[in-house]
């Protein structure tokens, strides 16, 4: 029956058009439940129509009641339309009571409408918050899944018998090849004799520039409420995009005309709503929902009239028949389970799905439903996912699959983590929590009906269907290495445990601090500050308070900031301005990471693991939440640092592995010998040590050479030749180039400076701000200006970052080390002498042993490569003096360069000389003298050995040429090794602790550089 109202209706009415609107009042009228229609519709229509036609439309007015009756079309027929018209009819004031008629098949909706029409109530959730008791008396709260009872009664749907529920998202239904591969999929479950129930939402798309249909019906709702005559346009992409598919799908012409007809006729439905939109220049929610749904409506019927071209029963469902929801408080929707069971019930029972059985594939339309009241409406956010796990449960499935075009649920997100790995299963709870910050897994809400029968719910690709996918169900295992077993049966003393399952983050918070000793021990403090924020239209993302009561910290989304602190200020104004609260402040350009795993629950030092991870990686955190429930730790960091913060946690817990990018500055001789090593090193440290050292940036003094996009490391083993003049070279820039290494994804970085330059070590303390480590055998940092020495070691001592340079004193010998042991031992040490220099070792080890003339054995040292291009830097011993400063300094005495007195090699007249060509030529005329000072020597049974000296005792150093005795450990000194003494307190003198062995030349530096970068990846948890 037709509704009267006791307003009188407004009829909208165009002469281009001949079918008629539906107009809309501002209010809902009060209806008369028990007023009838004043004539009985089919005693007044004049006209008859045959069994293939149906009311299209209907407009109203005070006078006279309109239908619209549109003949069924054909492939080459247009549709006819006859407007049939009554003056006697009654009126119809409100456009609410007949827009239900305008659903197509929707006669429970009609229904509705009847006098006496039941109201139905949404049954109660099937998951209840419970509380428990925590160890040590805490009292935590649970989300519980109990298991709902089957619905009662004889008949209808066979509920438990295996049915399985496949639901394909907008992108599996992108065109008609993916439709096509979807009913293949359906027939293949049905054949195989699984009772099959599919689920579909609206076309998506298949290539860029095509049009979402969803999108479209948006948008024309949106440009009809605002008077924009484009929303035409929108419909004839709807058209054009499904009569292209179904002229591809539908190869059976009776299947085409059927679908066709019914598109063209619901397409004019819309047409004659989106006109009365426009003519009001507004629309409501229920009339927007009505129209957003007709996607899903138009791929459920192409889905089954496909499958029956293909030769194998199916049928599609109107999921407003069936699904009956209520509004929720938090803005989505309950589901009123008992009126939905007993649509479906009699759904199966009068089209006979439960006796078709396995033989017939159903497909229902996802994301829409109806109110009690049979309003059409939607399941809101993720309506088709929801859909589905509601059908799940009321046919009471064997599984759920949902098929998008992921591979699964992700440990983190793999745009931010390439290490991230597809996780094999999930706790509803685990899911819940990883949603919750915007993790790629099912809306919580979507998981509720799944849970009422403990039904698996497994996301898969459908575009990699070999892939397992996540199962998502309430059966508790602990995650070992990738794999799912029973807590019974794992022995976490020798077997690794993921103790986190997945990471999720969220980007661009802002931190509100409400602080004041006022609020101490002041009951509804917090009460008065989040109702505040609520009243603010604003959602908080995090709560954190000490259990002082000094402070409340949550987080709230960036653009809801402003509002947020506004509000708590004039709330608390006067609080304030009396000093009870301090401040309110906020801390911008914050971000979320959450760490979720059933197995941190009652796990000693996961907390440690995890904060540990963040401050090796040098990220500072800012605030800190974890419940009692322990399956969530969440910390906020500042947004700059959230991917490196989230790549150093991922590593810590999931991949058990110490990842660092690797910058080289200076690809010399030393540079390049290094690369080799490390390039023959690399698998071995991955297997054996879990280590992987991954280089990433090259750059000399004008060019460098940074990894692409796609090749996220260098090829240690082609680098050379991309280096000289590959695409990837480019001119040398510091900043970009540490920009770069900061932006590769590693969880940790390091720069090895292989260089000499001074320009480069100026830059080590930026490096180490940012949490860069560095490894070096470059002396300037070291032996430079004592405060910039100082400053590098402050940072080392009081953060995370790694400074190492053992070799900048012995190359590849222990020295720095021995020095350090010694030290932090207890021991004191009173004097450190030695050979620091290869060079000079092999020139005194070979003068005086043969005729050679000092001159000759310099230009042997020299081809030979002992000496640097010009040996006057090795004969001045300014190398040899830079050493003993820094030993010097790490005994702790503040010697500057200046302070220490060179006894230089270089005769002063060829101090100046500028060639070094000149400069070889002219030494000639000085090996007299150095002869002579040899014989001398040897005179006294003694020999000539160039050596630095650090006294710590009188706080000196100095570097001299000097003579030992034969018996002397360094008098025994043979090639270019360096030999160093250390007198202590335990190792006093004639019995000094000494330390020998080759000091000078390209392999022995670029190890005992290769030593320093495998001390960083132990300090950052590799093992050892």
């Amino acid at each position: 029956r037709a509704h009267r109202s006791r307003l009188s209706g407004v009829r909208f009415a165009h002469p281009s058009i001949d079918h008629g609107l539906v107009a809309c009042h501002a209010s809902p009228p009060k209806l008369d439940p028990n007023a009838s229609c004043a004539v009985s519709t089919s005693a007044r229509l004049s006209y008859a129509p045959p069994a293939t036609t149906r009311v299209s439309s209907i407009a109203f007015g005070p006078h006279r009641f309109r239908l619209s009756i549109r003949a069924t079309p054909t492939r080459s027929t247009p549709p006819r339309v006859t407007t049939v018209t009554n003056p006697k009819m009654a009126s119809a004031a409100s456009a609410a009571a007949f827009a239900p008629m305008l659903v197509p098949g929707a006669a429970s909706a009609r229904r509705s409408y009847a006098k006496n029409a039941r109201v139905l109530r949404a049954a109660p959730r099937s998951v209840k918050p419970t509380l428990r008791a925590a160890p040590g008396g805490a009292v935590r709260a649970a989300a519980v899944a109990e298991k709902a009872p089957a619905p009662a009664g004889t008949g209808g749907v066979d509920r438990g018998s295996g049915y399985e529920v496949h639901k394909f998202g907008g992108t599996c239904v992108g065109s008609a090849e993916r439709i096509s591969g979807c009913c293949d999929l359906l027939i293949a479950s049905a054949t195989s004799g699984v009772k099959t129930f599919g689920v579909v939402s609206a076309m998506g798309v298949a290539n860029k520039g095509e049009p979402k249909v969803t999108d479209c019906l948006i948008n024309a709702t949106e440009m009809a409420s605002t008077r924009n005559p484009l929303y035409m346009d929108e419909l004839v992409k709807l058209e054009r995009k499904h009569q292209t598919t179904a002229e591809a799908l539908l190869t059976d012409q009776e299947e085409y005309d059927r679908y066709m007809n019914s598109f063209a006729e619901e397409l004019e439905d819309l047409k004659a709503m989106l006109k009365a939109m426009s003519i009001a220049g507004t629309s409501t929610q229920a009339f927007a929902d009505f129209v957003v749904g007709h996607g899903e409506l138009w791929t459920a019927r192409l889905c089954a009239a496909a499958i029956r071209c293909k030769g194998f029963d199916a049928e599609w469902i109107d999921a407003r028949d069936v699904l009956v929801v209520t509004d929720a408080e938090d803005g989505g929707v309950d589901v009123d389970y008992e009126a939905s069971n007993k649509n479906l019930d009699l759904l199966f029972d009068r089209l006979g799905h439960n006796k078709a059985g396995a033989t017939r594939v159903l497909i229902a339309t996802g994301f829409i439903a109806r109110t009690p009241d049979g309003i059409p409406t939607t399941l809101k956010r993720n309506g088709s996912d929801y859909s589905a796990t509601i059908f799940g449960a009321l046919l009471i499935a064997a599984n759920i699959s949902i098929w998008t075009d992921v591979d699964g649920v992700y440990s983190a997100d793999p745009r931010k983590v390439k290490e991230a790995v597809c996780l094999k299963q999930l706790s509803y709870n685990e899911a819940w929590e990883l949603s919750y910050f915007g993790a790629n897994v099912l809306h919580p809400r979507t998981t509720l009906p799944a849970m009422r029968y403990s039904i698996p719910v497994t996301l898969r690709n459908y575009f990699n269907q070999a892939a397992p996918g996540t199962s998502i169900s309430d059966n508790f295992a602990v995650k070992t290495n990738g794999d799912a077993r029973p807590v019974s049966s794992v022995d976490t003393s020798k077997e690794q445990v993921n103790f986190i399952t997945g990471l999720a983050t969220i980007d661009d918070v802002c931190l509100i601090n409400v602080e004041g000793t006022g609020m101490v021990g002041v009951p509804g403090t917090a009460n008065a500050v989040f109702q505040t924020v609520k009243d603010a239209g604003c959602n908080v993302v995090m709560i954190s308070q000490a259990s002082s009561e000094h402070s409340i910290c949550f987080a709230v989304r960036s653009h809801e900031a402003a509002s947020a602190k506004k509000a708590l200020s004039a709330r608390f104004e006067k609080a304030i301005a009396a000093g009870r609260i301090k401040e309110i402040s906020t801390i911008d350009d914050c971000a979320v990471l959450a760490a979720v795993g059933k197995n941190m629950c009652q796990t000693p030092g996961v907390s440690a693991m995890l904060f540990g991870a963040l401050a090796q990686a040098n990220v500072n955190v800012v605030a800190i939440a974890q419940g009692a429930s322990e399956y969530n730790i969440t910390v906020v960091v500042k947004n700059k640092q959230i991917t490196k913060a989230l790549n150093a946690v991922h590593s810590k817990f999931y991949l058990s592995k110490t990842v660092i990018s690797v910058g080289i500055v200076g690809p010399g001789l030393v540079g390049k010998t290094l690369l080799r090593q490390m390039n023959e090193q690399l698998a071995e440290l991955k297997s054996d040590y879990a280590v992987d050292l991954r280089v990433v940036a090259i750059t000399g003094a004008n060019k460098m050479l940074l990894s692409s996009e796609h090749e996220t490391v260098l090829d240690l083993t082609t680098w050379e030749s991309l280096y000289a003049g590959g695409e990837l070279s480019q001119s040398a820039d510091m900043e970009k180039f540490t920009t770069h290494i900061l932006d590769a994804g590693s969880p940790n970085s390091v720069i090895i400076d292989c260089s000499a330059s001074e320009a480069v070590a100026m830059q080590y303390k930026g490096w180490l701000q940012k949490g860069i480590n560095v490894v070096t055998p470059n002396k300037k940092a070291n032996s430079g200006d004592l405060k910039y020495y100082k400053e590098l070691r402050n940072i080392q001592r009081n953060g995370y970052t790694h400074y190492f340079y053992e070799g900048t004193v012995g190359a590849g010998l222990p020295i720095i080390s021995t020095v350090r042991n010694l030290l932090d031992s207890g021991d004191r040490i009173s004097k450190i002498e030695g050979i620091f220099s290869g060079t000079l070792s092999y020139i005194f080890n070979t003068f005086g042993g043969d005729a050679k003339p000092f001159s000759e054995i310099v230009k042997v040292a020299k081809e030979l490569g002992y000496t640097e291009p010009d040996p006057r830097d090795d004969l001045s011993g300014m190398d040899v003096a830079r050493k003993v400063v820094i030993l010097a300094r790490e005994c702790g005495l503040d010697l500057e360069l200046c302070d220490v007195p060179v006894q230089s090699l270089v005769p002063e007249a060829l101090r100046e000389v500028e060639s070094v060509e000149e400069f070889m030529a002219k030494l000639s005329e000085y090996d007299e003298a150095m002869t002579a000072r040899v014989a001398a020597a040897a005179k006294n049974g003694e020999k000539l050995r160039y050596v630095g000296v650090v006294d710590v005792k009188n706080g000196t150093g100095k570097v001299e040429l000097k003579a030992y005795t034969s018996e002397h450990p360094f008098a025994g000194l043979a090639g270019s090794d360096n030999i160093i003494s250390f007198e202590t307190k335990r190792y006093v003198a004639g019995q000094a602790l000494v330390v020998r062995g080759p000091g000078a030349g390209a392999e022995v530096t670029a190890g005992g550089v290769f030593g320093d970068v495998l001390r960083v990846c132990q300090y950052l948890g590799a093992p050892s």
